[in-house]
């Protein structure tokens, strides 16, 4: 139920985005989603790909810093309070959120998240317990119109 994400590492000055989103691209590796976040020395790009064994590889081959951790996506009601409730249960079982981006498809009127948390398989199973939506890697690419 969990999804693997990559973790880049970039210095934040111009030009250090185009190598890793290069390298994927001419070794044919589709970017589902992702987040980039920075500080004033370097950026976190954080990505979702079907193949992310080929991808850690092709990024590591070409000097990316790459770290693997485990993200979870979640179904969320499109409409005002949805993502309330999901946060509201999170807190009443003590499950902190490190952070989270949103997927920009949804299916049903509903919208699908990416969430970090420190302990990810508890948020699995507290958020299973109250009928919230995980998207499973199967469902996640079909979803993003590239599942086989």
């Amino acid at each position: 139920m969990k999804l693997k994400q990559l973790s880049v590492f970039l210095e934040n000055k111009p030009g250090q985005l185009l190598l890793p989103c290069k390298a994927l691209s001419d070794a044919g590796v589709n970017i589902h989603t992702l987040c980039l976040a920075d500080t004033q020395q370097f950026g976190i790009l954080r990505l979702v790909v079907e193949d992310w064994k080929a991808a850690k590889e092709i990024l590591e081959q070409n000097g990316c810093v790459v770290k693997l951790t485990d993200v979870v996506a979640i179904e969320v009601e499109d409409r005002p309070g949805g993502l309330a409730r999901i946060i509201d249960i999170l807190d009443k079982g003590r499950v902190n959120i490190e952070y989270m981006y949103a997927f920009t498809f949804g299916r049903n009127n509903r919208a699908v998240l990416i969430f970090r948390f420190d302990d990810p398989d508890s948020a699995v199973e507290l958020l299973d317990s109250e009928g919230i939506g995980i998207v499973g890697a199967p469902d996640f690419f079909k979803l993003a119109g590239n599942g086989k």
